[in-house]
C-alpha cells in the first residue's frame, strides 16, 4: 500500500511542481516579509526561531514589541504589517498530540499557512507525508502515525 502511496504522491508533487512553475515573472515578496527579513533576521536571532512560535496576533504584537525595546529597527508604520504577516504565515495551530513535531519538522520547509490551509483527507495527508519523507523530511515511524493522525484531525476533509 505505501509502495503505491509513495508512487502516486512523487507524481502528485511532480505534477503540482511543473503547474506551479512560473515563466518570465518574479513573485512579489510580502511587504511583511521583507520587514521581517530586515528587522528580525539579525544577530539576535534567525527565522527557525520564527517559524516554531505559532502565535497570535496580539502574542506576536507583544513579542515584537519586547523585540523593539531591545533594539529591533521596526518603524511604527511597520509594526501592523509586520504582525499581520507573523501571525498569517507563523499564527496559531490546534493544540494536540502531533503539534510539536509539526512545529518542529513541517515548518523546516513550509510555513504554518500553508499546512493551514492543505485541506486534506485522511488519505491525502498519508500521501503528502509519504511524499515530505521522500524530500527527505526526519519522521520516524511513530512521529508519522502521530502527525497524520493530527494533521488529518486538524486540517481534514471528510
Amino acid at each position: 500500500m505505501r509502495g503505491t502511496a509513495v508512487l502516486l504522491a512523487s507524481s502528485v508533487v511532480f505534477a503540482s511542481a511543473l503547474v506551479g512553475v512560473s515563466i518570465g515573472t518574479a513573485q512579489e515578496t510580502d511587504p511583511g516579509e521583507r520587514i521581517m527579513n530586515a528587522s528580525c533576521q539579525t544577530s539576535c536571532h534567525n527565522v527557525r526561531s520564527i517559524q516554531t512560535q505559532a502565535m497570535d496576533a496580539a502574542a506576536w504584537t507583544k513579542s515584537v514589541q519586547t523585540m523593539i525595546d531591545k533594539g529591533a529597527k521596526v518603524a511604527p508604520n511597520d509594526m501592523p504589517v509586520l504582525v499581520r504577516y507573523l501571525a498569517e504565515h507563523f499564527g496559531p495551530i490546534p493544540d494536540g498530540r502531533g503539534k510539536e513535531i509539526v512545529l518542529n519538522t513541517c515548518t523546516m520547509c513550509h510555513d504554518l499557512n500553508r499546512i493551514k490551509l492543505g485541506r486534506r483527507s485522511s488519505e491525502e495527508w498519508e500521501e503528502t507525508l509519504i511524499s515530505m519523507l521522500n524530500e527527505g523530511a526526519p519522521l520516524s515511524d511513530e512521529a508519522f502515525g502521530i502527525v497524520h493522525a493530527y494533521l488529518s484531525k486538524n486540517f481534514g476533509i471528510e
